[in-house]
C-alpha cells in the first residue's frame, strides 16, 4: 500500500520539478512512511510513497525494466502475483524482486492493457513507456483505490501563449495535486449541489474544479508532446498530447442457470474461504475489523489470525451506542482477542477538520470519523487489516432492498392511478402513516432510487442555496447507468447503481482514506473478482427475500458463525447523531457554522436554522441534511478558508 504522484508532459514555469515532486510526495507522506522514490527524465516526474508490505527489502519504487523503458509506480496490492510471476517466468521475463509490483511493469511488456483482465486485487498504477512517450493509469474494477488527475496547461500558468501543451498532474490523494504549482484550487459548484443529494461527491469531477477521478475499471492514456527538455521546459513540441479514457470492467450482472440453493452456499463458502486467504497474502501482521454483524465476522471467522478490532461511543447520558460486548463475545467464540475503546463525543467533534483534511472530498458519512478512530486503534498494533466491506452491494444486504418486494403488490395498479393517489398524499400538509409509501410506490425504481443516500431533493437544495447553479436532477447521473441493466430485477438495479455510486463515493472513499491517515492497508476480501463472479450470477431469492437480506451469504456464514451473529441486523459502526445534534453543546457549534460567513456565502441561513431548530424540538428527524451541510462548512474551511486550520494537516 502507497502513495503515488507525478506529472507527465511539459512543465515549463514551475521551477525546479524534482523539487515539485518532493513537495507532491510529502503531501502524502502518511500514505507511505517507510520510503520513497523518484524518477525524472525530462518527459515525466513519478513520485511514490511506500508502506511496506510484501517484500520489505527489494520493493523499492518506482520500478523499471531491465533497459529502463518502461516504469511503474503502483498504489495497492496484487493478490494473485505470484501466479502471474510464474506466468511470465515461462515467457522469458526475469524478475529482479519478490515484490507484487514486479509483475506489473512485465506484464505491461507482455500482455499491454489486456494486463487488466488479468490482475486480481486492488490498484491504482501509472506506467511511463519511453518509447511510446505514453503514460498509461488504471484504477481496479471496483475502486478500492483512488485516482485524481488534472490537466494543467498554458493558461493555467499564465502564458497562453507558450508553445507547449497541457501537463496530466496525478496522485492518490488531491491535496498531493494541488502541490503543483499550475494547480490552484477552485470550488466546483455542481458537485456541491450534486453532494447535498448523494452525501457524497457523485460526478467524476471532484469538488475542486478541473480535478477528475478514475471511476471504478477505469483506464486512462495519455500521450505526452515531444521536445521537453532535462528540465522538463518545453522545445515547442512535435506533435499534441492525447488523453482518453476507457472502462474495461463493468460490473453487470449476469443471467445462468441458477444452482440449488445449496449448492450456491457451498460455493460462497469456497470462494470466500479462498478470497480471505489470497487477501491474508504479507510479510507482516494482518488483523481484522469486527462489529456484531455478519460482515466482518465473516471475514473473521476465516481468517487465520487472532487479532480484532472493535469502537463505540457514549452519549453524554452515559448511554453507549456500540458493538463492543458483542464483537468481545463473538471474538472469544472464535478463538480471537479483541481491542476495543469508547470514543468520546469530544474526541469525534474536535477530529472532524483533521478528518476531512485526510478526506480530500467532503464526506457527510458519520460513520467515517468512527472508522478514523479504529483504523487508529488497529494501527498502533499492524500494517494490514481485513475488512468487510462489499458484501452489502454483491450479495444484497442494505434494507432498502427490500423496497421492490414490499412495493410489488400496489405496483400492479395502473401507474395513473398510483400516482395519482401520491399526488394527493403530497397535498395532505403532514406526515402520515403510509403517505412515504404511496409517494415512492408511485415511482419506477429508475426516478426513486439514486444510491444509498437520498437527502435533499432538486426543489430544497436549490431553496437553500443561495445562487444554485442548476445542476441536473441526480436521477440524470443515474439514468445511463440504468440503462445498462434495463433488464435486470429491480434490486438488482439497485445494486447495480450502488456499484457506481455509494460504493465508490461513500464506502470505499472512507475506507481508503481513513486507514491511509494512519499508514494502514485496509483489505476487503468481498470485493473481489472472483467472488464478483459468484455474486453476480445469484438470482433474487438467494439475495434478498421478504424476510431476510443476503440470504444464501447468511446461511454460508451458518458454518463458521453463532445463528445469533450470522442473522444479526446490519448496524456497521453506530453513531448518536441524532442524538447528538439535539444536547446543547453540539447544537451549539453547529448553528454557529451555520450563521457563520462560510455558510452566508452559499446557503441561506434561515431555512439551515430552521432545519436545526425542527430537529432539537423534536419535530423531524433532520440529523443526516444537518451532518451533511455541516460537514460541507468544516471542509470548506480546511481547503478554502482564510486560515486554514493546519493542525488538519
Amino acid at each position: 500500500m502507497c502513495g503515488i504522484c507525478g506529472f507527465i508532459g511539459p512543465a515549463p514555469g514551475i521551477g525546479d520539478p524534482a523539487a515539485v515532486l518532493q513537495d507532491m510526495k510529502d503531501r502524502i507522506v502518511h500514505r507511505g512512511p517507510d520510503d520513497e522514490g523518484s524518477y525524472l527524465d525530462g518527459g515525466a516526474a513519478l513520485g511514490f510513497r511506500r508502506l511496506s508490505i510484501i517484500d520489505l527489502d527489494c520493493g523499492h519504487q518506482p520500478m523499471a525494466n531491465e533497459d529502463g523503458s518502461v516504469v511503474v509506480t503502483f498504489n495497492g496490492e496484487i493478490y494473485n502475483h505470484l501466479d502471474l510471476r510464474a506466468e511470465l517466468i515461462l515467457r522469458g521475463h526475469r524478475f529482479a524482486t519478490g515484490a507484487d509490483t514486479e509483475v506489473l511493469v512485465h506484464g505491461w511488456e507482455e500482455y499491454g492493457e489486456a494486463l487488466l483482465d488479468r490482475l486480481r486485487g486492488m490498484f491504482a498504477f501509472v506506467i511511463w513507456d519511453t518509447r511510446s512517450r505514453t503514460a498509461f493509469a488504471a484504477r481496479d474494477p471496483f475502486g478500492i483505490k483512488p485516482f485524481y488527475y488534472t490537466l494543467c496547461g498554458p493558461d493555467a500558468l499564465g502564458a497562453p501563449d507558450a508553445p507547449c501543451a497541457p501537463t496530466l498532474v496525478y496522485a492518490s490523494e488531491i491535496k498531493s495535486i494541488l502541490a503543483y504549482p499550475a494547480a490552484v484550487p477552485e470550488l466546483n459548484l455542481e458537485a456541491l449541489e450534486q453532494y447535498l443529494s448523494f452525501q457524497y461527491s457523485a460526478l467524476p469531477e471532484t469538488f475542486f474544479k478541473g480535478v477528475f477521478k478514475l471511476g471504478p475499471g477505469e483506464c486512462l492514456t495519455f500521450t505526452a508532446g515531444e521536445g521537453t527538455g532535462e528540465e522538463g521546459v518545453a522545445d515547442a513540441p512535435a506533435a499534441p498530447p492525447a488523453l482518453t479514457l476507457r472502462r474495461y470492467f463493468d460490473p453487470l450482472p449476469a443471467a445462468a442457470p441458477a444452482p440449488s440453493f445449496d449448492q450456491t452456499v457451498e460455493r460462497i463458502q469456497r470462494v470466500m474461504q479462498e478470497s480471505v486467504t489470497a487477501h491474508m497474502i504479507a510479510d507482516v501482521e494482518v488483523g481484522s475489523l469486527l462489529s456484531s454483524g455478519i460482515d466482518s465476522s465473516y471475514i473473521t471467522a476465516l481468517y487465520p489470525n487472532e487479532r480484532t478490532y472493535t469502537v463505540g461511543f457514549e452519549t453524554a447520558d452515559g448511554v453507549r451506542y456500540n458493538e463492543i460486548s458483542y464483537a468481545e463475545e463473538a471474538a472469544r467464540e472464535m478463538g480471537k482477542t479483541n481491542t476495543s475503546r469508547v470514543i468520546s463525543p469530544e474526541e469525534y467533534w474536535d477530529a472532524i477538520p483533521r478528518i476531512m483534511y485526510h478526506m480530500d472530498e467532503p464526506l457527510a458519512d458519520p460513520s467515517a470519523v468512527a472508522l478514523f478512530f479504529l483504523d487508529e486503534l488497529v494501527a498502533a498494533d499492524v500494517k494490514v487489516v481485513l475488512s468487510g466491506e462489499g458484501a452489502d452491494e454483491f450479495f444484497g444486504g442494505y434494507p432498502i432492498y427490500h423496497e421492490p418486494l414490499g412495493l410489488s403488490g400496489f405496483q400492479r395498479l395502473p401507474r395513473a392511478l398510483r400516482r395519482a393517489l401520491a399526488a394527493c398524499a403530497r397535498a395532505v400538509p403532514f406526515r402520515f402513516k403510509g403517505k412515504s409509501f404511496l409517494e415512492r410506490a408511485s415511482k419506477t425504481v429508475e426516478e426513486r432510487y439514486i444510491s444509498n443516500a437520498y437527502l435533499f431533493s432538486v426543489a430544497e437544495r436549490e431553496a437553500l442555496l443561495k445562487a444554485p447553479v442548476h445542476a441536473p436532477a441526480p436521477e440524470t447521473l443515474t439514468r445511463p447507468f440504468y440503462a445498462r441493466v434495463a433488464s435486470a430485477d429491480d434490486t438488482g438495479k439497485m445494486q447495480y447503481i450502488d456499484y457506481n455510486f455509494w460504493l465508490p463515493g461513500d464506502i470505499l472513499l472512507k475506507a481508503d482514506k481513513m486507514s491511509m491517515a494512519h499508514s494502514l492497508e485496509s483489505r476487503v476480501p468481498f470485493l473481489d473478482r472472483e467472488v464478483f463472479a459468484l455474486a453476480r450470477t445469484l438470482p433474487l431469492g438467494y439475495r434478498v427475500t421478504s424476510r431476510a437480506t443476503k440470504a444464501a451469504l447468511r446461511t454460508a456464514a451458518l458454518e463458521v458463525l453463532p445463528e445469533r451473529v450470522a442473522n444479526r441486523p446490519k448496524l456497521g459502526f453506530p453513531v448518536p447523531m441524532r442524538v447528538w445534534l439535539a444536547e446543547d453543546r453540539w447544537y451549539a457549534r453547529v448553528r454557529a457554522a451555520f450563521e457563520g460567513e462560510t455558510a452566508r456565502r452559499f446557503f441561506h441561513d434561515g431555512p439551515l436554522v430552521a432545519l436545526l431548530d425542527d430537529h432539537r424540538a423534536g419535530r423531524a428527524d433532520n440529523s443526516r441534511k444537518i451532518w451533511n451541510v455541516y460537514v460541507f462548512l468544516v471542509w470548506y474551511e480546511v481547503f478554502f478558508g482564510e486560515s486554514p486550520n493546519d493542525s488538519a494537516r
